[in-house]
This record gives structure tokens, C-alpha cells and sequence, in this order.
């Protein structure tokens, strides 16, 4: 079951207290593909938002007692998704910038407004389309990129399931190898599935979670009496996968005394039940997982090298979620279609854009598990058409900045700041007052900024202390941000 990715058509809310500008819209604006509604008031423009859920909102700027921009920051805090547009009678670049800081898409002057209005709501209608035919392409992927349950197309992923599916018909053994949460069960799950075996049993066996001195009774079985408790015969995990498929999960924490009897059963495929001289043949696949590095546990006497040998015939690695994050948005909808219905959140369509940079930037130590406890917590949280930073685990919203940057050679925007205002520093040899002049800036600006983050001031030749050095290599070069950097002190200096 896939969920609807957008409306078919856009919708749009307008809210303006000038019934003769709201007129020009709906005769402007209404040959477009476009749902449109109208309200001359914020009560009744609330109202109709909360009710139609609209991708695009154009608010006048003044109405009694109520700013606009105040209205459109308010719609838009609780309506992510939506993008929104002032129609202002003031032209300052005061309140255009305060338009665009509270989150507006474009802040357009009456009078004359109408076709610049409409070369906008073009531009947001095509948004909500290029999103809408993503999300679809997305939902046509997960039927290609799919595979029992394992999403993805990554390079690395595609690689370790192409080794899967070459072996599948051939394997007697195979260690699957991987970080928490990669998906090693299913990969076996699909091993035994494309396998001569498939309608046989698989058993799994989850090798930390057994008492170590009940772990051959547990894999090969015992006779009653044979020790303290064996009050009746048990048949082990090797006996129930016969003809079958054994996966042995966590093998690194396998004792050293089992791993003996582990070692014969696949050089032999017998076995004795515990307090039993009988030998019983088998037939059984076995495939083995890990998270650890058995060669290192070889290596410290941990785990025997013999053994690794017989299950390391293949190795499949799987890739931690961190060197796949291409495949996001296809788990995203992956876990969306299942979640999504399972909570009755039938309008839940994806997340907003500052949700997803969230998801990508972070680490996903627990992998592709952690992922879905995320989007499955997220589903629930969520209480309108798209989930929101607020819908998120808490410890994700909370993370710090210097963590989301961390390994990324990301930097704040003031520090950006601060390194062009030395660049130009350097270019005008140290003098300051042209500096100010080149950067737009007043001399109390460049002073504070100077203040802030004490820069080297040339002496001529260029040269600069071992810190600016150092800061030099630390900070990526600002070449092709010298034009957006330069618009930015200016109007923040002025």
C-alpha cells in the first residue's frame, strides 16, 4: 500500500482585507490550475487553512489590530509544508527582509501586483508539481528496489545483494557481516528464499541470548537425564532446520568450548544430542552474522581461525545506513506506506524539507533499525499532512549544531562571515575604513566583527599568525559565496 503523495491540484488560500485585491486574484489567478479560496479576514483565513490544508497562502500585510507577516509566520509554523507570499504596501528593504526572515517565499508591492503574483504562484505550483512527480517516481522505485524487505539502490547494498543472489542455489555456508540494524536476518531470510530450499524451515538462533551452559543442548539437543533439569528429550536448533536453513546470529559470542562442536557439525553435518552416543545425519544450510570483526577476535585468541574459515566460505558485508544515505528517501516512503496506514494518518505524504535535512544529517549509529524506530515514532507524533521537526524523537531535536555539522566541512554562516571580512582585510592591505567601504559595511560593523573573532591584520606581505594559518585549512574556501556573503553584511551593517 503506497500513500498519496500531493493533491492533484495545488491549493491556494488567499487572506486580505481588500475584497476589490481579491477579486483580481480569483480572475488572475483562477484559469490556473489552482483550488482557489478567499477570506477578507485572519479568523476566517485560519479557518479555511486549517480546513483545505493549502500548498500556497498570499496574506495582505495590515489588517486591525494584526501585521501580516505576523499572520503568515503564525500559518506557517503550524502548516510547514505550506509556502506562503506577503502582498505589502511598503517597499523598504526592512520589510522585505522581515517578510523573508518569517519565512515568506516572495513579498510582492501593491498595486501593480497581479502579474508578478502570478509568475510566483507559477513557480509554487511547479514546486508542488516537480515534489509530486518525486514522490511518485519514489513509489515506483520501491517496487524495483525492493527485495524481501531490504530497501535500496546503492552502489554498496546493490553489491552485497547481487553476491546474495549469485550464491543463493550453491551455499552450504556464509557470514554475513555488519553494524547493528543493516538488515542481516533479512539478507539470510532472502538467501534461504532464493535457495533450492526455500519451502524447507528456517531457524534462527540467536547466539548472545543463550546460557552458555545450555548452548549445545540448545543447538544439538539432549536425552532425558542427562544432566540436572533434562527431564525430557529435546530436539536442538540443527535438528529442526534439517533440509532446512540455520541462521546463527551474534556468532562472534559464541564460546570457545561450542565453537569445537560447532566447527564438526559443519565439517560433518552429524551430531550427537547431549548424553547421547548416537549419531544423526543432517542436511543443513548454515548461515552465520556478526557485527564484529571475527579475524580481530581470531587474532585475540577469541574465536577459532578454523572456524572462521568454514563459515567465511562467502562474506557478504553490509553497509552501515551512513554509507548508504542516498537510500533515505526510499526508506522514507518505505516506512511511510507502512506506518502511515497502521496509525490511521491516511494524509500523511513525507516530511518538510527541514525534517529531512535533520534525517540526513544525522549519524544512524543503529542503522537502518533506528531509522524505522524514528519514522515510526514520527508517524504517531505527527498531526497534519507532513511530519515536522516537532514530530521527531526529542534527543534529534535537540541536536546541536556543532553535531549536525560535525565531518560534514560545514561551517556557521558568521563565521562565513568573519572569514570574508579578512579576505577583503587582506585585499585592501589592513586599512580598515576601505575595507568597510568595499564590504557595504559601517566602521562600528567591522569593528564588532573584528571584536568578535580577533583577525591578523596584514603587515603588508600577506602573512598571518599560526592561528589564521590554521583557520585558513580548516575553513573551506568562500570563493563562490562572496556575492550572497557581501549582500549579507551589508544589509545587516547599514
Amino acid at each position: 500500500m503506497t500513500i498519496s503523495p500531493v493533491s492533484e491540484k495545488p491549493r491556494l488560500v488567499a487572506i486580505d482585507d481588500d475584497e476589490q485585491s481579491l477579486a483580481l486574484m480569483r480572475e488572475g489567478l483562477g484559469p490556473k490550475t489552482l483550488a482557489m479560496f478567499t477570506a477578507t479576514n485572519p479568523e476566517e483565513g485560519l479557518r479555511l487553512v486549517e480546513e483545505k490544508h493549502p500548498e500556497i497562502v498570499v496574506v495582505g500585510s495590515l489588517f486591525a489590530g494584526l501585521c501580516g507577516i505576523d499572520l503568515l509566520e503564525q500559518i506557517l509554523g503550524a502548516h510547514p509544508g505550506t509556502d506562503g507570499i506577503i502582498l505589502g504596501g511598503c517597499s523598504s528593504t526592512e520589510c522585505v527582509v522581515d517578510a523573508i526572515k518569517k519565512g515568506a517565499f516572495d513579498y510582492i508591492v501593491k498595486p501593480d501586483f497581479l502579474d508578478r503574483l502570478s509568475k510566483a504562484v507559477d513557480r509554487l505550483v511547479e514546486k508542488c508539481d516537480q515534489g509530486g512527480r518525486r514522490l511518485r517516481a519514489l513509489d515506483e522505485l520501491l517496487g524495483s528496489f525492493e527485495f524481501a524487505g531490504i530497501v535500496g539502490q546503492s552502489p554498496l547494498l546493490m553489491s552485497a545483494l547481487d553476491t546474495a543472489c549469485r550464491i543463493a542455489p550453491h551455499f552450504r555456508t556464509v557470514l554475513i557481516t555488519g553494524q547493528t540494524g543493516t538488515g542481516k536476518e533479512l539478507t539470510a531470510r532472502l538467501l534461504q528464499r532464493m535457495s533450492p530450499v526455500s519451502s524447507r524451515p528456517f531457524v534462527v538462533g540467536n547466539l548472545s541470548a543463550l546460557v552458555e551452559t545450555l548452548l549445545e543442548s540448545e543447538l544439538f539437543g539432549h536425552v532425558r537425564g542427562s544432566f540436572t533439569g533434562a527431564t525430557h528429550d529435546k530436539v536442538g536448533l540443527c535438528e529442526y532446520a534439517n533440509g532446512g536453513t540455520l541462521f546463527l546470529d551474534e556468532i562472534g559470542e559464541m564460546p570457545l568450548g561450542a565453537q569445537t562442536r560447532l566447527l564438526r557439525f559443519l565439517q560433518t553435518q552429524e551430531i550427537q544430542r547431549v548424553g547421547s552416543p548416537q549419531i544423526r545425519q543432517l542436511d543443513v544450510r548454515v548461515i552465520a552474522a556478526t557485527n564484529q570483526d571475527l579475524r580481530s577476535l581470531v587474532t585475540q585468541g577469541k574465536f577459532r581461525e578454523d572456524l572462521y574459515y568454514r563459515l567465511a566460505v562467502v562474506e557478504i558485508k553490509l553497509p552501515s545506513l551512513a554509507e548508504r544515505k542516498g537510500d533515505l528517501p526510499l526508506l522514507e516512503r518505505h516506512f511511510l506506506s507502512r506506518f502511515a496506514p497502521q496509525f490511521g494518518k491516511a494524509r500523511l505524504r513525507g516530511l518538510t524539507e527541514r525534517a529531512r535535512l535533520i534525517l540526513r544529517r544525522h549519524g544512524w549509529p543503529g542503522n537502518i533499525r533506528e531509522f524505522e524506530n524514528v519514522l515510526c515514532y514520527a508517524c504517531m507524533m505527527a498531526e497534519r499532512d507532513l511530519i515536522d521537526i516537532g514530530d521527531l524523537p526529542e534527543h534529534m531535536r535537540s541536536a546541536k549544531a556543532e553535531d549536525m555539522l560535525e565531518g560534514k566541512n560545514l561551517v556557521p554562516l558568521e563565521i562565513m562571515q568573519r572569514r570574508y571580512v579578512r579576505h577583503v582585510l587582506d585585499q585592501m592591505g589592513g586599512k580598515k575604513g576601505l575595507a568597510a567601504s568595499v564590504l557595504g559595511i559601517n566602521r562600528m560593523k567591522l569593528y564588532r566583527l573584528l571584536k568578535e573573532q580577533p583577525l591578523e591584520v596584514p603587515s603588508g606581505n600577506g602573512s598571518g599568525s599560526a592561528d589564521h594559518r590554521c583557520m585558513e585549512h580548516q575553513i573551506p574556501a568562500i570563493d563562490h559565496d562572496i556575492p550572497v556573503l557581501k549582500m549579507g553584511l551589508a544589509r545587516a551593517g547599514k
